[in-house]
């Protein structure tokens, strides 16, 4: 805005004043005066658009950040690479690297760790007290010497014999430098099977087995053959078996149902056996094939017990049930056929 001046005519000059001198007279400052406010009236006008058309921007900057700090958010925990994840667990106390390392053991763990089985005599009798060694080791021979408890032991013993009708499972005590003990008697004389299930500290669960001969008089050999029902009486105990599938490859749940062989009254308060509800080792019919299968919920107190597993092919297989209540333990044998 462009504010006019008043022409110079008589009126606004003092009498005598020269023509080149502009005297500031009261019409004219009131128009200078008035002139000043509608500039200022226009500034605040440009400046309050100026303001709104700022506005848009403003907000538009304000909620791209937020976007922009949860596109980073996103970002950071999709677009990281692979390798970051196992710096992080490096950083972090290499908890990412040490479960890497768990499952490499437990991919080679069958292959690095030995198990030797000697008697105290040059080969065990039947119905005389032996004591049986079993010494674990790495793959270089040298001594694995620390080991983690697994179901309250650090190492549970399975012997079969070659009919898969004798059944044990016990637990050798730990002599340090890998070397576990214990005394057993085998009832006959025949080819018996020993398992060895542990764990080595660090590792994951490891089974290694052996074929031993007891000399005596060997028992008759029996043929596996499946049970036409699964239910069975042990101890005063009617324990009966359901599967929910019988084909190999699919997982299958294994539920035993307990109840009072005289009154058929459901049993309710079954003891924990070696930590569990129970516990079930299941062989296939060559003893081939080893499964030491703990409980879905190993704090069930009965009357069902159920186990997940897995047969990974066809064929028959010896299912051993373990329990205990009221203090005395009991095994209760089946025999299933496995198809595809």
């Amino acid at each position: 805005m462009k504010c006019n001046r008043s022409d110079n005519n008589s009126n606004d000059r003092l009498p005598g004043a020269r023509q080149s001198t502009m005297l500031f007279t009261p019409k004219l400052v009131g128009e200078s005066v008035e002139c000043i406010m509608k500039q200022l009236s226009l500034l605040k006008v440009l400046a309050a658009a100026l303001l709104l058309a700022a506005l848009p921007s403003a907000c538009s900057k304000e909620t791209g950040h937020n976007n922009h700090g949860a596109e980073d958010h996103s970002a950071s925990g999709t677009d990281k690479p692979a390798i970051a994840s196992a710096d992080e667990g490096m950083s972090s106390g290499g908890h990412g690297n040490h479960g890497g390392s768990h499952n490499d053991h437990a991919a080679q763990a069958e292959d690095q760790v030995k198990a030797s089985f000697t008697f105290d005599s040059e080969a065990p009798i039947a119905n005389e007290e032996t004591e049986l060694t079993i010494t674990i080791a790495g793959e270089d021979g040298v001594p694995i010497s620390d080991f983690t408890e697994n179901h309250e032991k650090l190492l549970h013993l399975i012997i079969v014999d070659h009919s898969l009708g004798y059944f044990n499972h016990i637990h050798p005590a730990y002599e340090g430098g890998g070397k576990f003990t214990i005394k057993t008697t085998f009832p006959a004389g025949g080819e018996y099977k020993l398992f060895a299930d542990f764990m080595p500290a660090g590792g994951s669960a490891v089974t290694k087995s052996d074929w031993v001969e007891v000399s005596g008089k060997a028992s008759s050999h029996s043929e596996v053959k499946p049970d036409k029902a699964l239910v069975k009486e042990e101890a005063g105990k009617e324990v009966e078996m359901q599967m929910s599938s019988s084909k190999a490859g699919e997982e299958v749940t294994l539920s035993f149902h307990i109840r009072a062989a005289d009154s058929k009254k459901e049993i309710t308060n079954l003891d924990p056996y070696l930590g569990a509800v129970g516990h079930v080792v299941i062989l296939s019919e060559d003893a081939g094939e080893y499964i030491h299968v703990h409980p879905i919920d190993e704090h069930a107190a009965g009357p069902v017990a159920s186990f997940a597993t897995t047969f990974s092919k066809r064929g028959v297989y010896k299912i051993w049930g373990q329990f205990q209540h009221e203090g005395n333990a009991f095994t209760v044998p089946y025999v299933v056929n496995v198809t595809e």
